[in-house]
């Protein structure tokens, strides 16, 4: 007995189920885009793609599932960005002082990926296990590896080289991503609180460029064991 028929029509179902995935992802980043993550609800998101909440439901998991399959859009804009700057063959500091450069301007440019990728930070490794899918959790590792791999062969070829110290260049790279975020929000926030006097807390301005040099600077310092 012929299965073409059935193997045809499940074929076409497959295609049709990432079609709609796409559309929804899109549809999400554009959301996220233009209004950030904080003020979009699934149900708007439904919505943009004519659909409602249940079946969205039917293909991702859960909101987690869906954060983390829009952060893999962004993270693969990353992987390109830094990417070119490898391809660039700048030897290994200025190197990682561009890939860190690359990052901040990133994130800067586009808000709701810091936004995403903090909110799955947020969560217990185990929490996530249980809400995102393993094909899910599968092309996340994948997309935030393939940024962290520009990372830790900059550094690897720095320790060759012998102008860096680092004992675990997979920690370090991971580390930078980390606490890359954390320097982000900062940016955005655009202040640093600090002591006029004794017991007397005061705000003083801080820019993205101070942000971005401070980052660098400790990244190198970090990488050459300072």
């Amino acid at each position: 007995m012929s299965t073409a028929k059935p193997d045809k029509r499940r074929t076409a179902a497959a295609t049709r189920r990432r079609q709609r995935e796409a559309e929804i992802l899109a549809a999400t980043r554009a959301l996220f885009d233009e209004r950030g993550v904080r003020d979009v609800q699934i149900d708007e998101i439904a919505k943009s793609v004519g659909t409602n909440r249940a079946i969205l439901y039917r293909h991702f998991s859960g909101k987690e599932e869906l954060f983390a399959l829009t952060l893999v859009g962004y993270l693969d804009e990353l992987r390109d960005a830094m990417a070119k700057v490898v391809a660039e063959g700048k030897g290994p500091e200025a190197q990682l002082a561009s890939l860190v450069e690359t990052f901040v301007d990133f994130g800067i440019e586009h808000p709701a990926f810091v936004d995403c990728a903090q909110t799955l930070m947020r969560r217990p490794g185990p929490e996530l296990l249980d809400e995102i899918s393993e094909s899910a959790l599968f092309r996340l590792g994948r997309g935030i590896s393939s940024c962290l791999v520009q990372l830790s062969s900059t550094l690897d070829e720095g320790v060759a080289a012998g102008l860096f110290k680092v004992d675990d260049t997979t920690l370090l790279a991971n580390y930078m991503y980390s606490t890359g975020f954390g320097a982000l929000q900062l940016a955005r926030v655009g202040m640093v609180i600090q002591e006029l006097a004794p017991g007397i807390p005061t705000i003083a301005p801080l820019s993205v460029a101070q942000v971005r040099r401070y980052l660098i600077d400790t990244s190198l310092a970090l990488a050459k064991g300072a």
